[in-house]
């Protein structure tokens, strides 16, 4: 059984999610509509990729073709269900998984091997850094 999955962080990054999920496929980059990626802390001091509602806005990433090892294996890296949940939107009438955290966080900015991380799956996925840029603009690096 597969499933889709969504990524919009450090899970763009092919040669980190083929390391973690054996069996998984990229297919091609989309967006998640009415959401903004934003760097969030829970008990930490750095922060990691979130995405928070945001009317008319969009957050470029990668979907993902992912067996259910696959599925567990994120789930242990994503914290889930204790830092993230899971949340499902669809495209063109498929349902899309992605990871978000819903509870109450800070704003703090993601560490630098995180970000490089994050900016090789950008590369990866052919996403426009600019996107990233500005989000970070908000943050003290």
């Amino acid at each position: 059984m597969t499933k889709l999955y969504f990524a919009y962080g450090s899970n763009l990054n092919h040669s980190q999610m083929k390391r973690r999920c054996k069996d998984s496929k990229y297919i091609k980059k989309i967006f998640l509509k009415d959401f903004k990626l934003s760097f969030c802390s829970v008990r930490r001091s750095h922060g990691v990729a979130n995405v928070v509602k945001k009317k008319d806005s969009k957050v470029p990433g990668g979907l993902w073709k992912i067996s259910k090892s696959d599925e567990r294996a994120l789930d242990i890296y994503e914290g889930f269900p204790t830092l993230y949940t899971k949340d499902y939107f669809r495209l063109n009438n498929e349902k899309i998984m992605f990871y978000i955290i819903k509870r109450k966080y800070s704003f703090k900015s993601p560490q630098r091997l995180y970000l490089d991380t994050i900016r090789k799956g950008y590369k990866d996925c052919d996403l426009d850094l600019e996107y990233l840029k500005k989000r970070l603009s908000y943050y003290v690096l």
